[in-house]
């Protein structure tokens, strides 16, 4: 009887876990060995997982679902007493922003990659939270109040621009699927109505705003539509959303697509002839994360499906070439003596790591920039869960150096969501067991030894 034989170990497939090779690279002497600032390799889903637990932790101690009486801040707990002196509760975080509808929306991601329900429970209590006192703050405010001093739930009520209406759509959107809270029907329907019907808009249709100079466009405006744009063509299966969404992706990178560099400037004034093009990070992240979001809704055979999927295949490898020795992508992109960003390096992570998953993008070219933005990411998660080294909100500016000198902060909302969304769907990238190694390097498939 023949003896079976495994596999000639010059042919075999090399692993991460297999290789001799691997990625501490120990079979190298001491002082060819590579120090990384940053950890090199595949994170363990383990280390994924505590990263989430952290961030998760941190903000639901920080981010109160409950009102006060802003007079007094005694506690309200029955809210057939809200009247307009009531608002919610101070925390290091606003519920009612564009920043925290991703929050709410990278929860929902978390738990249905992790299995672990504290992530939904907290955009539940949350989103159930301002679908139950909204009606209350409508009866009592009834028009938007003058000066700064207003109530968190003014935006809701009286959206004022896409910030106020888009984000927070799309999460709801998408906690209404889920079957998150009750009662979301009717905010949903007012912010849809805000975005399709009141937004001001440029006379071809593309979304606008008068500032900082009249009919600007910001980059950001991409993400603050198109995403809910898609949640309501999936919600409603209306069609007009869909084309509107893609209009909108079009009419922006006519304009903001700079075709050599395959990345998104940031401004665009009507009255400039010639425009300096500065590619904020965090506003390149919107515009591809738009593209994700509405790529995940559009059923293949939609006939515009291969201009979004064009556009993100571009700006991925654009963006990719940017990535920087660290892992993390830069303030600037293409100006590597700018700072690096927390948030635009998580927003990239995430948005690779779909479109791998999604088969929109190739592992082998990506999956290892995603890798290196993820072990990025992980590192500005401290101990708390606070993620640091992002940058505070920004306007538009005609000069670089506005952009090199923002602030960098913990409590800059904008790289919470990000995280949870790149950590949450980096997983199911790292279990896939396409992760190898060749010579310390990170690697997607099999490799094999020469003959």
């Amino acid at each position: 009887m023949k003896r079976k034989t495994s596999p000639s170990k010059k042919n075999a497939p090399r692993t991460a876990a297999t290789s001799s090779r691997a990625f501490k690279e120990t079979w190298r002497p001491e002082s060819q060995t590579p120090v990384y600032t940053i950890p090199y390799g595949p994170p363990t889903p383990k280390s994924i997982r505590d990263v989430l637990k952290r961030i998760h932790s941190y903000i639901d101690r920080h981010s109160p679902a409950c009102l006060v009486d802003r007079r007094n801040g005694r506690k309200l707990t029955d809210l057939g007493k809200i009247n307009s002196d009531a608002d919610i509760a101070q925390g290091l975080f606003r519920l009612i922003s564009y920043e925290w509808g991703v929050v709410y929306q990278g929860m929902m991601l978390a738990s249905e990659r992790t299995g672990d329900h504290r992530y939904r429970d907290y955009a539940a209590r949350r989103l159930q939270f301002l679908a139950d006192a909204t009606p209350r703050f409508r009866a009592c405010l009834p028009a938007r109040p003058a000066g700064l001093n207003q109530p968190a739930f003014i935006s809701i009520i009286h959206p004022h621009n896409l910030d106020d209406a888009g984000s927070l759509c799309a999460a709801m959107v998408k906690a209404h699927h889920a079957g998150l809270a009750t009662g979301l029907a009717p905010l949903i329907d007012h912010f849809a109505d805000h975005i399709a019907n009141r937004q001001y808009r440029l006379p071809d249709g593309t979304f606008a705003r008068h500032r900082p100079l009249k009919n600007s466009l910001w980059l950001d405006d991409l993400y603050m539509s198109v995403p809910a744009l898609a949640q309501l063509y999936k919600l409603t299966g209306s069609a007009g959303y869909a084309e509107e969404a893609v209009n909108q992706l079009e009419l922006f990178s006519r304009r903001m697509f700079n075709k050599g560099k395959c990345l998104y400037m940031h401004g665009w004034y009507e009255d400039c002839a010639t425009h300096p093009e500065y590619h904020w990070g965090r506003a390149n992240g919107w515009a591809m994360l738009s593209l994700v979001e509405l790529l995940d809704v559009l059923p293949d055979d939609y006939p515009r499906r291969g201009i979004v999927l064009d556009l993100l295949r571009r700006q991925i490898a654009g963006v990719t070439a940017c990535q920087g020795g660290r892992g993390f992508w830069h303030q600037l992109l293409d100006r590597n003596d700018s700072f690096l960003e927390t948030s635009a390096t998580a927003i990239f992570t995430y948005c690779m790591a779909r479109a791998i998953n999604r088969g929109w993008a190739d592992a082998l070219v990506y999956g290892p920039a995603a890798i290196a933005g993820w072990n990025a990411v992980a590192s500005r998660v401290n101990a708390k869960g606070q993620v640091e080294g992002t940058c505070v909100g920004s306007a538009m500016a005609m000069d670089p150096v506005y952009y090199y000198h923002r602030p960098q902060s913990a409590l800059a909302a904008h790289g919470y969501g990000p995280a949870l969304l790149a950590g949450s769907e980096l997983l199911p990238l790292v279990e896939s067991g396409r992760v190898t190694a060749y010579d310390g390097a990170v690697q997607f498939g099999p490799m094999l030894e020469e003959n």
